[in-house]
C-alpha cells in the first residue's frame, strides 16, 4: 500500500495503482487509465483475498469521497498506515524507530463534515449523494442528518461541526460559507458563487455565528467552523497530552499554531508562549484562546518570522526551551528548517499530516544534530488512508 490508499502491483515492469485492494491479494483487474510510466486500474474479480479483507459496513462506501479502507479490518488498517509512515522514512534513508499508535473508536468519531447542497459529493464527481446517516460520523452529526430532511438543508456548501465536546451551539454548528461585499459579509446560497467563496480565515473579523467552542481536557478552545479543526475529538485529546507532555521551561515556540490548540496547554508549562501563524484570522482566535496568559502572536509566515523576528523574540524572552511545529501538508518552509537546525532548541515536537514531507524535514533536522526519540502514528482518521504523525526530537549532547 502506498500513500493515498491504493496498492501497487507490476505488469511487465510498469506500476499499476489499484484502489480498494490489499497487499498480497491476487486480482483480476481492468486498466482504466494508462500513461507512459504507470497505470490505474479497477478490480474486476478478487481471486485470492487477503485474510484481512472484510465487508464494508457503510452502504455509501466506494460511492462517496470519504472512506477508502473499510474493506480491511480495523487492526490491519492501522498496520497499513504504519507501513506507509515507515516507508516514507525509509525512502529518505532514515532508520525508523518503533512506531507507536494513538488511536480511538474506529466508528462514530468524525465531528466535522462539509455538505454540498445537503449531501456528500460522489467520489471523483460533482454529483450530490443524499445521506441520512454516516457510521463514521459523531452522534451529533447523525442527529442533525436524521432530524433535518435533505430538501430542507441549506443550499451551497456548508460546514457542520458536531461533538459532545462542543459546548457552544448546543452541540451542533452549521456554518454557511460567506463572501465579502464591500464591508459586509454575505451568505453564499448557491453554486453560482462557487468561485467567490471567501478563503477560510481570510481577514481578521470572525463571523459570530460560525464560532465554535470545544472543551478539551478542561480547556476551552474557540475556532471558526469554516476553518480547519481536527475531526476526531477522542484522538485529539490524547494527542494534545502527548504532544505537550514532558515539555516545560521559560519560553516555548508554537510554529504554525493555528487557533492556538497546543499553546493553550503549553501556556501552563512555560512562562511565555510565542505563536507564529500566517492566517491572521486564526491568530484572532489564538489571541482569544490565550487571553490572560503570557504570550505573543505573529500573523506571519514562518519564513518571514525567522527572517525578521526570531532573534528579537529570543532577546526579549530568552532562548526557546522547546518548539511544537505543525506545518501544512507541504511541510516546513526551508528557512524554518534551516533555522531550527541552528537554533539549539533542546526539544522539537513535529506534527504532520503528510508522511513524505515529515520524513524529508526530519532528515534535514537529523543532519543538524537532532535524534528521534519517539515516532507516533496519530490515528485520527480510521477507515481512510489519511495519516497524521508525530516525531519527537532531541538535540544530541555533542551539538
Amino acid at each position: 500500500m502506498v500513500f493515498g490508499g491504493d496498492c501497487i502491483g507490476k505488469i511487465s515492469g510498469k506500476t499499476v495503482f489499484v484502489p480498494y485492494s490489499l497487499p498480497e491479494e491476487e486480482l483480476e483487474i481492468e486498466i482504466t487509465r494508462e500513461t507512459r510510466d504507470y497505470c490505474n486500474a479497477r478490480i474486476v474479480k478478487i481471486i485470492t483475498p487477503s485474510p484481512h479483507r472484510t465487508e464494508p459496513f457503510c452502504p455509501h462506501y466506494g460511492i462517496c469521497g470519504g472512506c477508502t479502507l473499510q474493506h480491511a479490518d480495523p487492526e490491519y488498517q492501522t498496520e497499513l498506515r504504519k507501513s506507509v509512515l515507515k516507508d516514507a522514512f525509509l525512502r529518505e534513508g532514515l532508520d525508523v524507530p518503533e512506531i507507536k499508535v494513538i488511536a480511538g473508536n474506529p466508528r462514530e468519531y468524525r465531528s466535522r463534515f462539509q455538505f454540498h447542497d445537503g449531501g456528500l459529493m460522489r467520489r471523483m464527481s460533482n454529483e450530490i449523494i443524499p445521506i441520512d446517516f454516516c457510521p463514521c460520523a459523531s452522534k451529533e452529526i447523525n442527529a442533525y442528518l436524521s432530524e433535518t430532511p435533505f430538501e430542507k438543508r441549506p443550499a451551497g456548501r456548508i460546514h457542520v461541526f458536531g461533538s459532545e465536546k462542543l459546548i457552544s451551539h448546543k452541540g451542533i454548528a452549521v456554518a454557511r460559507e460567506m463572501r465579502e461585499s464591500g464591508s459586509q459579509m454575505e451568505e453564499i446560497s448557491g453554486k453560482k458563487h462557487a468561485k467567490k467563496i471567501r478563503p477560510r480565515f481570510e481577514g481578521t473579523v470572525p463571523v459570530a455565528e460560525n464560532q465554535c467552542t470545544v472543551e478539551i481536557s478542561g480547556k476551552k478552545i474557540t475556532f471558526d467552523a469554516q476553518g480547519f479543526f481536527q475531526s476526531n475529538m477522542e484522538v485529539l485529546e490524547k494527542s494534545v497530552a502527548l504532544i505537550t507532555g514532558g515539555l516545560e521551561g521559560n519560553h516555548v515556540l508554537d510554529m504554525y499554531s493555528g487557533c492556538g490548540t497546543f499553546s493553550v496547554f503549553l501556556a501552563d508549562r512555560f512562562n511565555h508562549v510565542t505563536m507564529v501563524e500566517h492566517n491572521k484570522g486564526a491568530v484572532v482566535f489564538a489571541e482569544q484562546n490565550l487571553a490572560g496568559k503570557s504570550h505573543e502572536s505573529y500573523g506571519l509566515s514562518g519564513e518571514t518570522w525567522v527572517k525578521y523576528h526570531a532573534e528579537k523574540c529570543i532577546a526579549s524572552h530568552g532562548k526557546f526551551d522547546a518548539v511544537v511545529i505543525d506545518p501544512p501538508r507541504s511541510g516546513m518552509e526551508k528557512s524554518v528548517c534551516q533555522w531550527l537546525t541552528k537554533s539549539g532548541i533542546p526539544k522539537i515536537r513535529s506534527v504532520s499530516c503528510d508522511p513524505a514531507t515529515l520524513a524529508r524535514d526530519i532528515r534535514f533536522l537529523l543532519r543538524g544534530g537532532y535524534k528521534i526519540s519517539d515516532l507516533y502514528l496519530l490515528d485520527f482518521y480510521p477507515q481512510t488512508c489519511h495519516i497524521e504523525s508525530l516525531a519527537c526530537l532531541e538535540k544530541t549532547e555533542s551539538q
